[in-house]
């Protein structure tokens, strides 16, 4: 059981979750070492429980596109891991759009099953820097229970716009807390994420994708170069952190893991932000060569 402290001077909250000390690592790992991986096919038993599949086969079985099992390292009480898809390397910027397509369908799926269990919020960590203990591309969901009130972020203005679709503009808030975070937001406001339609979840797909491109392109190859920016790339290859909003008014928040938090930031609850996010937008809405 998730174990939750109150802070009663700033009522928020902690959760004690000792159970994940124990879990794998395979990211970071010294090159050379070879381990299995057990979100791979053929390892479906070692993985944990599984409680949802897109695609043929029995549960724990090979044959899936999109997995989710239990967490056997819970953070909270209801916690699941969602696997991409069979690639151990392909994720999101790069599987084929119709399979991201099934990997957001899985998503609300999920969100829907357990919305009225508490708040539901689905979050991604790519690389070591960013939190990743397995390297597989995966996502989780977590179940916090409604008392515990969040201290997240209610949906920002829509400033420093990088594109749009027919249902979303993708933009880097004026508040941005990280080096080039970019926020996707959906025009139809007022919905939590479990009722985005069919139509607009296809779009989601594409612009996701296309955004973690760009990010991924230009974080990686130093390509982003403008007099008085600072030059920031990734240190040892893609990281980064996306959640889905738990609430009302949802959007994706997309976190570049290049910069680490210091005692400024942990001291005074400031964030520093050494990118003009008027400037990352700009970067971001050059057209990839």
């Amino acid at each position: 059981m998730a174990k939750y402290v109150p802070d009663i001077t700033t009522n928020r909250w902690i959760i004690i979750a000792e159970g994940r000390s124990k879990r794998p690592k395979d990211t970071g790992k010294q090159q050379g070492t070879n381990k299995i991986c057990v979100f791979c096919p053929g390892f479906e038993k070692l993985s944990g429980s599984e409680v949802y599949r897109l695609g043929p086969g029995e549960p724990n079985t090979a044959g899936w596109q999109v997995r989710v099992i239990a967490n056997k390292y819970p953070i909270t009480d209801f916690h699941e891991v969602i696997i991409h898809s069979p690639d151990d390397k392909r994720d999101i910027d790069s599987l084929p759009l119709e399979h991201v397509h099934k990997i957001l369908l899985t998503f609300r799926d999920r969100y829907n099953f357990y919305s009225k269990n508490g708040h539901v919020l689905i979050f991604n960590n790519v690389g070591d820097a960013a939190g990743a203990s397995i390297s597989h591309p995966h996502s989780q969901l977590v179940v916090i229970p409604k008392q515990i009130n969040l201290d997240a972020l209610t949906f920002e203005p829509i400033m420093n716009t990088v594109g749009e679709s027919a249902h979303f503009t993708v933009f880097c808030p004026d508040f941005s807390q990280w080096p080039f975070e970019v926020w996707i937001a959906p025009k139809k406001r007022g919905e939590y994420f479990g009722q985005i339609s069919q139509e607009a979840i296809g779009d989601l797909a594409a612009v996701l994708q296309d955004t973690l491109k760009k990010l991924i392109f230009h974080l990686t190859t130093g390509q982003h170069f403008h007099p008085g920016v600072p030059m920031v790339t990734f240190k040892d290859g893609p990281a980064y952190n996306f959640y889905i909003h738990h609430g009302q008014d949802w959007y994706i928040r997309i976190i570049p893991r290049l910069v680490h938090r210091a005692g400024l930031e942990l001291g005074t609850g400031l964030s520093v932000n050494i990118i003009d996010p008027v400037d990352a937008a700009e970067i971001l809405r050059q057209e990839i060569r």
